[in-house]
């Protein structure tokens, strides 16, 4: 009988302010639901909850990074790869990262575990690579190791796990429109003055330093994009509407997520989360513009194993 696992990744906020294509975190309640199963045809198969996506493994994002592992492994093997997509691809939310992330996670899993999560980070950026046509890595290291992480180097790749207070929520609104993450990129200036970037490297160290000493008042102060949100931001309806919102509420920031056009405010605890996200609510209701509120602790541990009964609906 062929083994079968089935596996829970979680969607992700990238970039999170001034960390572009460096920083991001784990969200705990959405993400992808997958179920995988090794065969010995050495053929992968993919199965998808989404119409819209390609199921073609040669094309599909968790078929591209389980053949990616599977041919470093040097193994044989070959896998079929049923996926329930909660997030909707474009959203910003690392739709893609997911299913990538959770693909090597499961094949890992399947094979007995050969290498470490974090050594399976190169092989899910192979799938964003096949996404968006750069294999960044600020979406599917979170999502594999969970919490905040932060890629220090690209080459070579180094991915550290950051430390964070465990109260934290994140409230996210994805309006039902669609920014591409290679569009977006297109969008961003290829030069920026040598003043921006300090105060950007500013932000972004007084972030990740906020976050170690649990500095509510560092990280508040150091979550400010002056580089990549100006530009995206004008993708986005309503976007200074809710980041005002978010600030009146409480907020300790409020930004983008990835590429848009979610946008996602950082909170204290569960109670502002909460009152953030109703106000969100009542911004996109007035614009009349569908929308998907999420409110969701930093998740600790990223890609899991679910238990066999589970049912992947």
């Amino acid at each position: 009988m062929d083994k079968s696992i089935k596996i829970f990744a979680p969607a992700t906020v990238a970039n999170v302010g001034p960390g572009y294509d460096v920083l991001g975190l784990a969200l705990d309640n959405i993400g992808d639901y997958m179920e995988l199963t090794l065969n010995d045809s050495g053929v992968i198969k993919i199965s998808m909850s989404d119409p819209d996506l390609p199921t073609d493994p040669e094309i599909n994002v968790a078929g591209v990074a389980a053949r990616a592992l599977l041919n470093h492994l040097k193994s044989k093997k070959g896998v079929t790869i049923n996926i329930h997509k909660n997030v909707k691809a474009g959203s910003g939310l690392g739709s893609s990262a997911s299913s990538a992330a959770g693909a090597v996670y499961g094949v890992n899993e399947l094979l007995g575990q050969p290498l470490t999560k974090l050594e399976l980070v190169p092989f899910a950026m192979a799938g964003e690579t096949a996404s968006s046509g750069k294999a960044h890595a600020d979406n599917v290291a979170p999502s594999l190791l969970g919490g905040f992480t932060l890629v220090r180097s690209y080459n070579p790749l180094d991915v550290i796990k950051l430390s964070y207070p465990t109260s934290l929520y994140v409230t996210a609104v994805h309006p039902h429109i669609e920014v591409k993450t290679s569009d977006s990129k297109k969008m961003l200036k290829k030069e920026i003055s040598l003043e921006l970037a300090v105060a950007q490297w500013g932000n972004l160290a007084g972030f990740v330093s906020g976050l170690a000493s649990s500095d509510f008042d560092l990280i508040s102060r150091s979550l400010e994009d002056l580089i990549v949100e100006p530009i995206r931001s004008m993708l986005i309806p309503g976007f200074e509407t809710l980041k005002e919102a978010a600030k009146n509420n409480g907020a300790l920031g409020c930004s983008i997520s990835g590429s848009g056009p979610s946008v996602f405010a950082l909170c204290e605890n569960k109670s502002v989360a909460d009152k953030i996200g109703a106000a969100f609510k009542g911004i996109y209701n007035q614009l009349d513009i569908n929308h998907d509120i999420h409110i969701s602790q930093i998740n600790p541990k990223g890609c899991k194993t679910l238990e066999p009964s589970y049912e992947i609906l």
